[in-house]
């Protein structure tokens, strides 16, 4: 998310998170699944099931579903997911990517452009949208993992690019390829992060009044409630007025 709005969007998306728990942590296990069956089942030789794996502890998904998880991908009975992006626009012209693992591409197009449609969106072709985002690793700690300058240093010192820190708590951004690095270096200054995953970064916004982030946020919690739908990414902007009315 961006500007002065971060961390309330961002808190704002923890919250709906927190209410559907049990579908939250099946999409993060069904990513630890994936990444361990493309790589090793070890996720010290392997960094994407690493990063899955904080992800899945950050979230405080129980220990033996992330290795249930894990075990699963080494079964012969074990899903073939393909991994798809969807782009296209929502509500107020907000541009919107979202990111799919499912084992039907047919019925995923089909659910995916169908919730566009009946949320005033529209899906786009591959790219129609993806310019007005860059990937990005992001990891969030709480505001007691240090003051600002303390938790600046350590990113500095991971080899992050960004750090913004608030009463919530602070937000580090790193190049994508370095995710496990830094994760892994501030993990050694700051202690465990509350997330650490790879996120689509707007480098435009869209502003929304409240009408416009209700329609939006219909539109987003209707994908989400897609067991085929692992992330859905806006570039919007609101102020913390339009936020707190949600």
């Amino acid at each position: 998310m961006a500007g002065h709005s971060k961390w309330a969007n961002i808190q704002h998306r923890k919250g709906r998170q927190d209410a559907a728990r049990s579908k939250l942590f099946s999409k993060l296990a069904k990513e630890i699944t994936v990444a361990a069956k493309m790589g090793d089942p070890d996720p010290d030789k392997n960094p994407r099931l690493r990063l899955a794996v904080k992800e899945a502890k950050g979230q405080s998904v129980p220990k033996d579903v992330i290795d249930r998880a894990i075990k699963k991908s080494q079964g012969g009975d074990a899903e073939n997911y393909d991994e798809i992006r969807y782009e296209g626009y929502g509500p107020g012209g907000v541009a919107v990517i979202v990111e799919a693992m499912t084992d039907n591409k047919n019925r995923t197009a089909s659910t995916v452009r169908s919730t566009f449609s009946k949320n005033g969106g529209n899906l786009g072709e591959t790219g129609s949208v993806g310019f007005m985002f860059e990937r990005k690793g992001q990891v969030l700690y709480p505001a007691d993992a240090g003051d600002a300058d303390i938790v600046m240093m350590a990113a500095i010192e991971a080899g992050a690019e960004d750090c913004e820190s608030s009463d919530e708590g602070h937000v580090i951004i790193c190049a994508d390829t370095d995710l496990n690095t830094v994760s892994t270096a501030l993990e050694a200054e700051l202690g465990e992060s509350e997330s650490t995953k790879l996120i689509w970064q707007p480098t435009t916004t869209t502003e929304l009044d409240l009408e416009g982030m209700q329609k939006l946020m219909k539109l987003v919690d209707a994908l989400e409630d897609d067991d085929d739908i692992q992330t859905v990414t806006a570039n919007f902007e609101a102020s913390d007025e339009v936020m707190a009315q949600l």
